[in-house]
């Protein structure tokens, strides 16, 4: 059987080359979710995460903010790797436009989860993609309704430990899966890379994913 990734790319033989040429790629990210997305897609990878420092700026959309923050850390590896591709990206949920990022504490975490229960918000994933002579820069909005949230599912959620280091504090790839009563748009978004989209756009710099006989 032909699988999708053949069909969509029938002509690579020897992926991730040009001329011959390895060409490095970077994630600029210590996500363990955008790490098992690039696998998943068979892509060969280094990971540096960026010490670029995060600012949620309300002067701009939040879809211009993800994009600023993707190119922020893509850019910060960038300046010190030579011959590489670097992926960034960045994950911020928005309700009543007003910008979650990740919560502080378990109090924060709390008062996010009864402000997104019964509702829904908008998760906006922005992605970087840079060399030193080339830059590609997306974003992908994606809406998530919640179900109506009871003080018990959250109290339970936030035993867990998922929601300290998630936009909006949820996981919709893990116990926050239960939450979601409806989405729509790019899952993978959600998850914190839009994965499809970053592939095409990788195409551009003579990546794609290694297909496996």
């Amino acid at each position: 059987m032909i699988s999708c990734y053949q069909a969509l790319f029938p002509l690579v033989n020897h992926l991730q080359k040009k001329g011959g040429i390895m060409k490095r790629l970077v994630l600029a990210s210590g996500s363990p979710r955008r790490k098992e997305l690039l696998e998943q897609m068979n892509l060969h990878f280094d990971i540096i995460v960026s010490g670029f420092e995060e600012h949620l700026s309300l002067s701009v959309s939040p879809s211009e903010l993800v994009e600023q923050l993707a190119f922020g850390k893509a850019n910060d590896v960038l300046a010190n790797v030579s011959d590489a591709i670097v992926i960034g990206a960045d994950t911020v949920v928005t309700l009543d436009h007003n910008v979650l990022g990740k919560p502080e504490s378990r109090e924060h975490a709390r008062q996010m989860l009864r402000a997104l229960s019964g509702r829904t918000h908008i998760v906006y994933s922005g992605v970087s993609i840079l060399s030193h002579n080339k830059k590609v820069e997306f974003h992908e909005a994606t809406e998530v309704t919640f179900w109506e949230l009871t003080d018990e599912e959250i109290e339970t959620y936030l035993d867990t430990g998922e929601s300290f280091d998630k936009a909006g504090g949820y996981g919709i790839q893990g116990f926050g899966a239960a939450f979601v009563k409806r989405i729509h748009g790019d899952y993978y978004s959600v998850v914190g890379l839009p994965i499809a989209r970053t592939l095409r756009e990788l195409k551009a710099f003579g990546i794609v994913p290694e297909i496996q006989h």
